[in-house]
């Protein structure tokens, strides 16, 4: 690996690490912030509703965005609206303003779901030219983002520390290694458009990829596992303070072990996904994602839930980056295919988050929790549909023969 792709490599770690820092940063303080806004589960639902149609916004406008102008400008205004959204909400929370925290949610929903499509596309590339697994491990740095910034957020919440100070710390951290990471990435790609017409040419065709039905299913598969993961992102630490009876602190450190199991699924992954291929480890993934929902819905003991999330972050970790792979070494425009699966993973966290704060409103939200075991359950027959490519590092081949051709997806 050369020089620059180690450097443009590094760069995707941070722009993976941001936001799951920022995103946990929030999480953790959710039951400050709620206490603060004197909100019902119903209320912060709806809070979160701003985060979820922010997401979609930006997913919905990332594909075209990358194809017009390449990845890294996307990633670069994705970044900052993060960072800037973070922000907000910390003045949100000082204001005991639920609209201004609604706002800021929104302002880091557009960032990450505007900027998730050209990262992947960037880190896809990096993949190919490496010729190993690299996506879980952009993804885990994610996860490492997350798990960084709840035990902030448990350190912040344990001395009482007030949401405001503590969010504008994170995004002035966060700033920074923007700064550094930027000047990494490389301009121009992932663009398809303008290029063609000016050397004076048309271009081509682009094929209806939401008509591909293996693609579909793969985006059935992101749909089930980004809403195990959207739904400890956005309701762990209640589920486990309303649901389990545990203080904020201790909620908070339940969410801190989600994510150190999400981190050590993806930085692991890579080994299983050379070695057993795609379908059969997202199979695995989904069932330790139910079984770690099931205990942490049904059992009454909160030491047996808070260690079966342990279950439910090691399985919901793979789930999404490896689709997002499999979306993009499916066919033709690979751009188009990552959009369309990543689209489709944030319908869980458009209607996610009302949605279960609603049934938690009504039912509580262990109850509310049943319905995300059903999709993941759904997944683990969904598993086939992602493939059985493994990666591999480099290495000198003999020309295929006619018993011997390469691997493919099936």
């Amino acid at each position: 690996m050369d020089l620059a792709t180690r450097r443009r490599r590094a760069a995707l770690f941070f722009f993976f690490l941001i936001p799951g820092l920022s995103i946990s940063s929030w999480v953790t303080r959710t039951p400050d912030i709620r206490d603060q806004l004197g909100a019902s589960t119903a209320q912060m639902g709806l809070v979160l509703f701003g985060l979820s149609v922010g997401s979609m916004l930006g997913i919905l406008s990332s594909g075209p965005l990358v194809a017009r102008f390449g990845t890294r400008p996307v990633m670069g205004v994705g970044t900052v609206l993060v960072i800037a959204g973070l922000a907000v909400i910390g003045c949100g929370a000082l204001f005991s303003s639920a609209p201004t925290v609604t706002a800021g949610l929104f302002l880091s929903g557009a960032g990450m779901g505007g900027a998730e499509v050209a990262v992947n596309i960037d880190g896809a590339e990096v993949e190919q030219i490496t010729r190993r697994t690299v996506l879980p491990t952009l993804h885990g740095f994610f996860s490492l983002g997350t798990v960084v910034g709840a035990a902030l957020g448990i350190l912040c919440t344990a001395v009482e520390i007030p949401v405001a100070w503590h969010l504008t710390a994170v995004a002035v951290a966060a700033a920074g290694m923007f700064a550094y990471a930027f000047r990494s990435v490389p301009a121009g790609v992932g663009r398809t458009r303008g290029a063609r017409r000016s050397e004076g040419g048309t271009a081509p065709a682009r094929p209806a990829v939401w008509k591909d039905r293996r693609l579909l299913l793969i985006g059935g598969i992101i749909l089930a596992m980004a809403l195990a993961e959207g739904a400890a992102n956005d309701w762990l630490p209640l589920l486990m303070v309303d649901g389990h009876g545990m203080d904020p602190a201790l909620g908070s450190a339940v969410y801190a072990g989600f994510a150190a199991a999400m981190t050590l699924g993806r930085f692991c992954g890579g080994f299983f996904l050379d070695r057993f291929g795609r379908a059969p480890v997202v199979r695995a993934s989904a069932l330790s994602a139910a079984l770690g929902l099931a205990l942490v819905i049904f059992a009454d003991s909160p030491v047996l839930a808070g260690a079966a999330v342990l279950f439910w972050g090691l399985g919901a970790s793979l789930g999404f980056p490896v689709a997002l792979s499999a979306a993009g070494d499916s066919g033709p425009d690979p751009a188009a295919r990552v959009s369309l699966v990543a689209m489709i993973g944030y319908v869980a966290f458009l209607v996610g988050p009302p949605v279960l704060g609603f049934l938690g409103d009504h039912y509580g939200l262990r109850s509310a929790m049943i319905v995300v075991l059903g999709f993941v359950a759904v997944a683990v027959f969904l598993a086939p549909a992602i493939g059985t490519r493994r990666t591999k590092a480099p290495a000198p081949a003999p020309a295929p023969s006619h018993d011997q051709e390469p691997a493919t997806d099936k």
